[in-house]
């Protein structure tokens, strides 16, 4: 018998692996993909040691047919989607005359083409069944345009519009889309390693906790529908905004 799935589309080591785990301890089949399978094994080997089921994907979602392809193939073989999470970074940083053509071409298809695919496909399996949750991992750069990331903030802000465009199309047909803003440094190796002085201020709850993030996107998606937010942020105590 099929079981409800879930999809994490940018399964990293941090965010998007805290949420697989999060919806795997719920009874979810954890779905997750991203570029080469080999990436996400590990995660699933971490979510079936701790009692929980996966399934780990390769996915360019930048491609429109290896989207397809892996909506049509978890249908299939997994278990109808029950949740979608989109949560591909491309976080670059560049001044704008030196940012390329290919540069923002790219960052655009990643965070936001790819988002556009990842939740169209997730539409279609969701409305015959008239419902499901669809998030769409989004960024301080989703809000306002910093300097050196005019390529990211473009593409942030074109998702933060998908998400907005799709809720008022889904929403009324019992799908429930959701843009969850994390605004502020997250608990990463990336951080660790390159912002030393930004990961002392984890001891102070100063950067965001993975799997803190991860329990508001459960909680986003156990909402009833009688009380659901579109859009939240998330961000450390001492972060301004």
């Amino acid at each position: 018998m099929s079981q409800a799935a879930m999809l994490v589309i940018g399964a990293g080591d941090a965010t998007g692996g805290a949420i697989a785990k999060r919806f795997a301890r719920e009874g979810y089949v954890a779905c997750v993909a991203r570029r080469t399978q080999d990436a996400v094994m590990p995660l699933v080997a971490d979510i079936e040691q701790a009692g929980g089921q996966a399934r780990g994907f390769g996915c360019d979602a930048r491609d429109e047919q290896q989207v397809a392809d892996l909506f049509a193939t978890i249908e299939a073989e997994v278990g109808p989607l029950e949740v979608v999470v989109f949560n591909i970074g491309a976080n670059v940083y560049f001044p704008v005359v030196d940012t390329t053509a290919r540069v923002y071409r790219k960052v655009w298809e990643m965070a936001a083409f790819a988002g556009f695919l990842t939740g169209r496909e997730a539409a279609r399996v969701m409305l015959p069944r008239q419902r499901g949750t669809i998030l769409f991992t989004g960024a301080t750069a989703s809000l306002r345009g910093g300097k050196g990331f005019s390529a990211f903030a473009g593409a942030k802000f074109a998702l933060r519009a998908l998400a907005q465009s799709m809720a008022r199309e889904l929403g009324p047909q019992g799908i429930h889309v959701a843009h969850p803003v994390i605004d502020g440094a997250i608990d990463t190796a990336f951080i660790r390693d390159n912002f030393p002085d930004r990961y002392a201020l984890k001891a102070q709850d100063g950067i965001l906790n993975p799997e803190h993030i991860a329990e508001a996107y459960w909680m986003l998606h156990r909402q009833p529908r009688d009380a659901w937010s579109h859009e939240m942020d998330l961000r450390p105590w001492m972060e301004t905004f």
